[in-house]
């Protein structure tokens, strides 16, 4: 798949429907979906939250995670997607949590989860991934791959 718009179709073909959860893009992957025509019917919704008190409340993610993992983390990025599923009652739900700019080795870090049910079971997969440039491109790239995956992701959690 090259394009946004190959995923939206990927989804379509397949009856699914996905929400995001947003934290370094900011709602840009929401955006990015419904730049595509069409995209209502695969997509449902994306939660914005950036501070932890909203990931906590909102998507039911854990201060202790948070405390454990970093705010920017695998874990902290896999309880905002479960988080995302299951408010919404979506097929999928994709998310992502990390720094567009830092003064540290975190700059442009960004982490991602996929959640779904397999069998009735929540199945979770995430990865990090860095990228460059400042932060606005950081976030564009971010949104993008977080997209880009969807594929990838529901085939390593063991739906095709």
């Amino acid at each position: 798949m090259n394009t946004i718009k190959d995923v939206i179709d990927f989804l379509m073909d397949r009856q699914l429907r996905v929400a995001a959860a947003e934290s370094c893009t900011g709602g840009l992957v929401a955006s990015k979906i419904t730049a595509i025509s069409g995209s209502g019917s695969v997509f449902d919704r994306s939660y914005v939250v950036y501070s932890p008190k909203s990931k906590n409340e909102v998507l039911g993610v854990s201060f202790g995670t948070i405390e454990k993992f970093g705010l920017s983390s695998e874990e902290v990025a896999g309880e905002m997607a479960l988080g995302a599923l299951r408010n919404s009652g979506t097929d999928l739900a994709v998310a992502n949590t990390g720094l567009a700019e830092a003064d540290n080795e975190m700059d442009g870090v960004v982490c991602f989860a996929c959640a779904l049910l397999v069998d009735g079971e929540e199945k979770v997969i995430s990865e990090t991934v860095r990228f460059g440039g400042d932060r606005n491109a950081v976030r564009e790239s971010a949104a993008r791959h977080a997209l880009m995956q969807i594929p990838g992701y529901l085939a390593r959690l063991g739906r095709r």
